[in-house]
């Protein structure tokens, strides 16, 4: 744990990306295998379900401080983050050399998820007595699952890059999908072999760039392919060895979510990846976002709920073929592929987000204005001979949205925070005027 609360202390003191690039690799470099993987585990979304709440530590801390809940109330609403207030009002540990190293600590967290409080709490109560005030710190935010520092995934994989020799796309690619840091090992997860063998695995999601300059700017408009940008759940629907796969760009796997795909794993040919958006959608008419927001959490759906709202995959891009990875061809190149499955599938639940026909810029600009009526956020701009990169990159994928609607309307309540934002007014409740009264309409938050 002492390496990686190092790492931690590095990473919040500086601002500038080399920096922070240079503290990884070296973190890399040094750390027990074992700590890389959950590592990459938690700069990529994986951390461990929380074990212990946050009541339970403010508890414990208090027990051994002595302090009345007042006091710790107020400690905690002065430093505004109650990892940080814990390590820094319990006591110094007598012993810091019997701390642990970092997979210790969060495989005993995982398996006493669902442990007696009486054994969690000697497991905690322990790890504090032989831990720094800087372990301490970064341990409480492991716990309560509130460990957030300026360091992305993108950030991570390029560190890694520079340690194990292999480029940041292969990294970001064989460190997707669904594998567990409990019982993975390095060499196996960085394994072009274990890639091959997980059939579940999807691709990084290519990200496009909001595009603030006027379009013409991009050159000849013979170069470019324009599509909606439609609001739904980024998505890849993924058949391998008869099997059907969905994920979210969150790295979510949603396979059961949408019982509305299972027809497409007789349709699809086997050995394919598609890249679209989980659309609800009628006559091939994509729905409002907040009719799939009410299925989203749900864990069972009921037949109203199916039949009021459909599930589609508008799908625009075409990542594997025959088992074949299509990444490198040309986006032309894709989509004459793309084209011919959706043809052969020729089911609802499959649409082709078509390209639109335009021949100017002042033309595709005057499409534009009709986007809310194709229940559409604005266009997409992908240029015919990208090839599908990983991450967010300028020049090839550009998102034109339309511009947002405008509303007169009056703040009536401001609300504070809580944690680091207690000292903050973060939430919002605005009105509009109904003659002489204000009648609230919506919450804002920052």
């Amino acid at each position: 744990m002492k390496l990686f609360a190092e790492l931690v202390v590095k990473l919040g003191a500086s601002t500038k990306t080399n920096e922070k690039l240079e503290a990884l690799s070296a973190y890399f470099e040094d750390a027990h295998p074992k700590d890389k993987v959950w590592v990459i585990a938690i700069f990529s979304g994986r951390r461990p379900k929380r074990a212990v709440n946050s009541t339970l530590l403010f508890n414990w801390c208090s027990e051994i401080v002595g302090l009345p809940t007042w006091l710790m109330e107020e400690s905690y609403h002065t430093v505004g983050d109650l990892g940080e207030t814990i390590a820094l009002l319990l006591p110094e540990a007598v012993i810091t050399e019997a701390s642990q190293p970092l997979h210790y600590y969060l495989e005993q967290l995982t398996l006493l998820d669902k442990a007696p409080e009486a054994i969690r709490k000697e497991f905690i109560l322990n790890s504090w007595n032989s831990m720094t005030q800087a372990e301490r710190f970064v341990f409480n935010k492991l716990i309560t699952g509130s460990f957030r520092i300026g360091v992305s995934q993108k950030m991570m994989v390029n560190a890694l890059s520079k340690t194990v020799n292999l480029p940041s796309s292969v990294i970001a690619h064989r460190i997707s999908g669904n594998w567990n840091p409990m019982s993975t090992i390095l060499e196996d997860l960085l394994s072009e072999d274990v890639v091959a063998a997980d059939q579940s695995k999807p691709y990084p999601f290519y990200l496009a760039y909001a595009l603030e300059d006027d379009p013409s700017a991009l050159g000849d408009v013979s170069d470019w392919q324009a599509e909606w940008k439609w609001d739904g759940i980024r998505g890849q629907v993924i058949k391998r060895n008869n099997e059907l796969f969905v994920w979210s760009r969150g790295e979510e796997l949603m396979t059961d979510k949408f019982p509305e795909y299972e027809v497409l794993k007789d349709l699809l040919p086997d050995g394919i990846v598609l890249d679209g958006e989980i659309i609800p959608s009628q006559e091939g008419k994509p729905l409002p976002f907040a009719l799939l927001q009410t299925r989203i959490g749900r864990k069972n759906l009921t037949k109203k709920q199916l039949q009021e709202t459909p599930i589609t995959f508008f799908v625009y891009d075409l990542l594997e073929y025959d088992g074949n990875d299509m990444r490198e061809s040309t986006l032309t190149e894709r989509r004459i592929l793309l084209d011919k499955v959706v043809r052969d599938v020729q089911h609802p639940a499959l649409i082709l987000s078509e390209a639109i026909d335009f021949k100017s810029w002042q033309e595709l600009a005057e499409i534009r204005t009709r986007s809310r009526d194709m229940g559409s956020e604005g266009i997409m701009l992908k240029r015919k001979l990208s090839t599908y990169q990983v991450g967010r990159k300028r020049g090839d994928w550009w998102k034109w949205k339309i511009d947002p609607l405008v509303i007169d309307c009056v703040m009536i309540y401001a609300q504070k925070g809580s944690g680091r934002r207690s000292n903050l007014y973060t939430d919002y409740t605005f009105a509009v005027k109904d003659g002489d009264k204000l009648v609230s309409f919506t919450k804002a938050y920052s």
